[in-house]
């Protein structure tokens, strides 16, 4: 294994992170599967688990929590906040309030007294980004976090964030989260070298495109994948014709559209590891055995010809971060 430093941390991590978001009632229920492919994750050297508080209302961390007994030291343990946990409206957010009951309670489910990078899983424009930085801050300087990181945040943010932090005297952000594949490359162009010119480390999801990337989706075919879909991408034409382009491509090659995938996800500088998310041992052993693989040259400006550098194919993620005012039309149009 060929490990990364975590942008300018120090900290050591894999290539590859193990994705728990399918560990659980949203994914897979057997506890005892999910732990075995935490510890065979381990065994083949991969040393960053991600998890976060919603997946499966807090499920997932304890499931994350059971396997790593008696092998804590091993991990790096990133886990994150923000998004509903409850109906109460200040279950959620990044205030410091909430911020301070969520960090308890995922140290209780993951059954340790830190945290090596507990992240903010969206952006919050309700809340004061200071008084976010204050609350994770003192989190940091009291132990039960070692470094903060944010997910799906915009350019833009990121920079204000930096900025805050330096002038407030508070910790910074040391990593971003955010989505990237073949289909999804917007985040080459400004995303990842704002990330790179501060040092942080990029932590990407979904490298897959949520299975599209998998060859089992194809034009013209209704597979149990789309059947089972929950996502408007899945029947989006540009991002089929897309892999119809890929699949020949994998096949030339001589790779599974699986292990192709994940390594552009990672042949990128400003790309620390992918977060990969396996529902079964058989799909985590699929991903495991791409873990090597290269691409050439020949590959990448293939790729390129295919879905230009900084481009987003067609239907936006629907699990990515939207700002406010693509979401509420009265910040896009002036009062009469």
């Amino acid at each position: 294994m060929r490990y990364r430093t975590l942008g300018r941390t120090g900290i050591k991590v894999s290539p590859y992170a193990l994705g728990a978001m399918m560990f659980g009632a949203m994914g897979n229920p057997d506890h005892d599967e999910a732990i075995r492919i935490i510890h065979k994750a381990l065994d083949a050297g991969i040393n960053f688990v991600d998890t976060a508080d919603v997946y499966s209302r807090g499920e997932s961390e304890e499931i994350v929590g059971q396997a790593l007994k008696g092998r804590r030291d091993e991990v790096v343990l990133a886990t994150k906040l923000s998004l509903p946990m409850g109906d109460d409206p200040n279950q959620r957010g990044n205030s410091r309030r909430w911020i301070m009951r969520a960090v308890e309670d995922s140290l209780r489910r993951l059954r340790t007294d830190h945290i090596d990078l507990y992240q903010i899983h969206r952006p919050d424009p309700e809340t004061d980004i200071e008084d976010t930085l204050s609350a994770l801050s003192d989190l940091v300087r009291s132990g039960k976090v070692r470094v903060i990181g944010s997910s799906t945040m915009p350019a833009s943010d990121i920079v204000e964030a930096q900025w805050v932090a330096e002038r407030r005297g508070l910790e910074r952000f040391r990593t971003e989260q955010p989505t990237y594949s073949i289909l999804n490359r917007g985040i080459e162009s400004e995303v990842l070298p704002v990330a790179q010119r501060y040092g942080m480390g990029t932590l990407v999801w979904s490298p897959l495109a949520k299975g599209m990337l998998t060859g089992r989706l194809r034009k013209g075919q209704t597979t149990d994948l789309r059947r089972a879909a929950r996502f408007s991408s899945f029947s989006d034409e540009r991002r089929l014709d897309v892999v119809e382009q890929i699949v020949p491509l994998a096949e030339k090659a001589g790779l599974p559209m699986t292990h192709l995938a994940m390594a552009f996800a990672i042949a990128h500088p400003g790309v620390t590891s992918a977060i990969i998310g396996p529902r079964t041992m058989e799909q985590f052993d699929d991903l495991l055995a791409g873990m090597d693989v290269v691409l050439s040259e020949e590959i990448l400006d293939r790729i390129d010809e295919i879905v230009p550098p900084g481009t987003d194919v067609g239907s936006r993620d629907e699990a990515a971060y939207l700002p406010p005012a693509l979401v509420d039309p009265s910040l896009r149009r002036r009062a009469a």
